[in-house]
């Protein structure tokens, strides 16, 4: 088998390329290495093409493929740059997704539960969607654009879109500001700070591992419906859990700062995936509760004991 990652060089997509070689797959990365970190690859056999999705050239250069898993993306959600998030992540999208319906090729790609913006959780994906900040807008563009093809052609590849909503784990060093808060506490906690979150720390997300997430990615290979599905664990935990976690795993004992949260009209208080039609269309769930997934990344990914 031969598959495509777009932004294979990127926290999940890197991770995507290792399982697939790992399952016997030749793996072709396509990455511009604008939002990735190179340190992601170093261990893997795939071949590189360093290119960007809006070259519309770069297509017909590639070779015939078995599917495609679309993981390029600007994920900065406080970007104040809209018009690169939404060409990279609509226009660049869109790039991708017509390749694969003109060589009929199975197309995984990664939405965002960033797609509903505050609205009420546990979040069912038919929904009503209701974005807000940019990065969701463009994913929940996305979504609209594959529906839209589903309503008119019936004689398309299968399409499955991955809703993924906190995604934390190995291979999100190069993130920065976008980086998951577990890894983000973690680099303070490791310098002996105490953690600083916004009050009260009490904001809850759906955080999934992205051994979950690659999983997940895998059987979604596998389907031959074409869908649009939520990827999370079904339980929303807060960022109180993760300190507790992160301080008991660590050996610490810090207390916790908090602050204003400078992003209220934006910001997402809560989000809670139901699961339910991911359970049914793949016949898969999260393995990692919060506490399992902390103490792998931690135990065999960050933290050394001195």
């Amino acid at each position: 088998m031969k598959v495509l990652v777009t932004g294979g060089a990127g926290f999940i997509g890197s991770n995507i390329v290792k399982a697939l070689e790992d399952k016997g797959a030749k793996v072709i990365v396509l990455d511009n290495f604008s939002h990735s970190g190179y340190k992601n690859l170093l261990d893997v056999k795939a071949e590189i093409i360093c290119a960007d999705i809006l070259d519309e050239s770069i297509y017909k250069k590639l070779p015939k493929l078995d599917a495609v898993f679309h993981e390029a993306a600007v994920t900065d959600t406080i970007l104040k740059d809209d018009t690169k998030m939404m060409d990279v992540n609509f226009n660049g999208f869109k790039n991708v997704l017509n390749f694969c319906v003109k060589k009929n090729i199975k197309f995984v790609y990664a939405s965002s539960a960033g797609v509903y913006g505050d609205s009420h959780s546990p979040m069912v994906e038919n929904q009503e969607c209701i974005p807000h900040n940019i990065y969701g807008y463009s994913k929940y563009l996305g979504d609209c654009f594959v529906r839209k093809l589903w309503n008119n052609n019936k004689t398309l590849p299968t399409i499955v879109g991955l809703r993924y909503f906190n995604v934390y784990g190995p291979g999100e060093y190069h993130k920065g500001s976008s980086a998951s808060i577990t890894y983000q506490l973690y680099l303070q906690m490791k310098e002996k700070i105490n953690p600083r979150v916004f009050k009260y720390g009490e904001q809850k997300r759906d955080f999934i591992y992205v051994k979950d997430i690659v999983k997940i990615n895998l059987e979604a290979l596998n389907s031959n419906k074409s869908v649009i599905l939520n990827v999370g664990t079904g339980k929303a935990r807060s960022f109180n859990d993760i300190i507790a976690i992160l301080n008991k795993e660590m050996k610490l004992n810090l207390k916790t700062e908090y602050f204003d949260n400078p992003y209220k009209d934006t910001y997402q208080n809560l989000t809670e995936a139901d699961t339910t039609l991911l359970n049914k269309t793949l016949k898969v769930k999260a393995d990692f509760s919060l506490e399992k997934g902390i103490g792998d990344y931690i135990n065999n990914y960050l933290f050394e004991v001195n």
